[in-house]
Formats: structure tokens, sequence, C-alpha cells
């Protein structure tokens, strides 16, 4: 999970196209050769997406392996966050809520005049940027909802565990008195009818 990109905008009936205020990018994995044009394209699907954007409306589209995710205010105020597409589209939206009203505290009104791109000094989007690569760490919900995913893996391992040890299931549910003869044919009734199509 990574966040690529990081835009603010602003946009507008008046504009013929968003105006990037500032950015921030983490184009570490790409090569030295291909940063320039990453960072333009970068620019161009948040330029794109958040004219397509109503204002009000939050949306997040794919493009091959990425996630744009755009957040346009009823006050033209736009923010876009470009990730790969495992990173979980609720936290992108948490992180552009929060760095949009950051935004607004620290700049004001003045962003509403702006017409030169990535004129607007902005350092908190860096530390937007760093902050909310791990997004478990950043967001009280995903960081539970990671603990309650590993705790089911180990629930997995404990089981499989035990069917290593020599017994397999079939056996103790042929074993077991707790089970009701009725309980012991639908065990195997529905064995029958998944051996057909194994889903891994």
């Amino acid at each position: 999970m990574k966040i690529v990109g990081i835009t603010i905008l602003r946009t507008g009936k008046d504009l013929e196209e968003p105006i990037p205020l500032t950015m921030a990018c983490d184009l570490t994995s790409y090569g030295f050769f291909q940063r320039q044009g990453v960072k333009e394209m970068l620019t161009f699907f948040s330029k794109t997406f958040t004219k397509r954007t109503q204002p009000g409306q939050r949306q997040s589209i794919t493009h091959e392996s990425y996630v744009v995710h755009c957040y346009t205010r009823s006050d033209g105020l736009a923010g876009v966050v470009t990730s790969d597409a495992e990173y979980p589209s609720r936290v992108a939206f948490v992180l552009l809520t929060q760095m949009l009203d950051e935004f607004m505290q620290t700049v004001g009104d003045s962003w509403k005049t702006v017409s030169v791109p990535e004129s607007v000094a902005f350092p908190s989007i860096e530390t937007y940027l760093q902050k909310y690569q791990d997004p478990a760490a950043a967001d009280k919900v995903t960081k539970i909802q990671q603990d309650l995913d590993e705790t089911t893996s180990i629930l997995h391992k404990t089981i499989d565990s035990v069917l290593e040890r020599g017994e397999k299931l079939d056996s103790l549910v042929e074993k077991s008195d707790d089970l009701s003869r009725q309980s012991k044919m639908f065990y195997k009734q529905a064995k029958k009818t998944n051996s057909c199509c194994v889903i891994s």
C-alpha cells in the first residue's frame, strides 16, 4: 500500500482547468529518468479527474494499477490522492478532509485568487504524504481492522496445525458424539458438493 502523490487544487466554474496549488510526490520507486514523466502524469490525472468531480462529491477512479481519490469541496478547493490499488479509499478520504481543513486554516482564502500552478507554500503536505504511507498507523479504524485480520489468520493457522498433526477433520466428525447423524450427513454431503469446485 502506497501513496504516490497528493495534490491540492483550485477549481470552479470560472476556470477552464483546475489549478494545482501545491503538490507532494513519493517517486522513489521510479527510475530517475522516469520521475518527471510520472509527476506530469500525476498532475494530468489530478486536473482531469478534479474537473469531473462535482462540488461536495468524493470519487475514486481506477486507472491501471493506480486509484485516484478525488474530493472537491463546495467552496472550490479540491484534493487528490493517487495511490496503488491496495490503499484503502476510506483512509485516502480521511487524509483529504484533514489536509484540506488544515490548508484552509493555514492559507485562508488567499488560494481563491491564485492563478500560477504550484505557487502556494504548504509544507504540511509533505508531512501528510509521509504520515499516511502506512494507513494502519494513520487511521485507528484501519489499525483495528488489521488487528482483526491478524487474529483471523492466527485462528486459521491453529485449525491447520491441528489437521497437520495427523488427524483429519473427517475422522474427527465420525468420532464425535456431539454431532447428530443428520449433522454428519450434512457434513458429508457438503464436502461432496464442494469437492467439484475447489476455491482457493
